[in-house]
């Protein structure tokens, strides 16, 4: 238990406490501004204004400035000029070539996790893509976040944690690349999601592995065509 420090009769938090504190607020910080880069609110190119950000978020810029050091390790963010941080921007070139590695590592990351995914997972993973399909207006927020769902879902349970770690980061390249016209691809990328979910179910770790492949396969041919 962290002791406490007396100061003209008044007992004041101890070392420890202030340090879980300022965890919280950089927790907070890291948390929000990542969610802003998710939703685009910060876009890629954009300089994050620290003292503003800091103020609308309700912190000192100290733990805004410890989330973006994680932020860059994650490389969501990079330096800019000076001290400024700058979201980081991926063009389509660094897209297609996140997508072709994906290609490479992540269906058989699907096989692996195949018969590890708890039955409750898959559920709730197919209910939001059923609501995707099923909703009277379309979501970017929803779409994006069923879509990280089901690929976090195989780096979680592919039981290789450096084949995870390099699909973490993959998959950080190709969410950062702003697509214009992603509602278009709302009903491509739910069926083909509902395809990985029914062999993840039926347990074929083969099925699995080229459902993934042909998901990734078109996420290139739309890129190609489109973009």
């Amino acid at each position: 238990m962290g002791r406490n420090i007396m100061t003209d009769g008044v007992a004041k938090p101890a070392r420890k406490t202030e340090r879980r504190g300022a965890h919280s607020l950089a927790s907070l910080a890291y948390n929000s501004v990542s969610d802003m880069i998710r939703h685009r609110q910060l876009r890629g190119g954009q300089v994050i204004l620290e003292a503003p950000l800091a103020e609308s978020l309700g912190i000192s810029r100290t733990p805004l400035r410890e989330a973006l050091q994680r932020l860059e390790g994650e490389g969501r963010v990079q330096k800019g000029e000076g001290r400024n941080y700058v979201v980081r921007k991926v063009d389509l070139g660094e897209y297609l070539h996140s997508l072709r590695l994906r290609l490479l590592i992540e269906p058989e990351a699907a096989a692996l996790a195949t018969p590890m995914i708890p039955g409750s997972v898959l559920s709730e993973v197919r209910r939001e893509v059923n609501d995707l399909m099923t909703g009277a207006a379309y979501h970017t927020v929803s779409h994006w976040d069923s879509d990280d769902h089901l690929h976090d879902m195989i780096i979680d349970y592919c039981g290789n944690g450096v084949m995870g770690k390099v699909l973490r980061e993959l998959r950080v390249t190709t969410r950062l690349f702003e697509i214009d016209r992603l509602k278009d691809r709302l009903q491509p990328d739910s069926t083909e999601h509902l395809a990985i979910l029914q062999a993840i179910e039926a347990g074929d770790p083969e099925a699995t592995r080229r459902a993934v492949a042909v998901h990734i396969e078109s996420l290139i041919a739309f890129a190609r065509r489109n973009l």
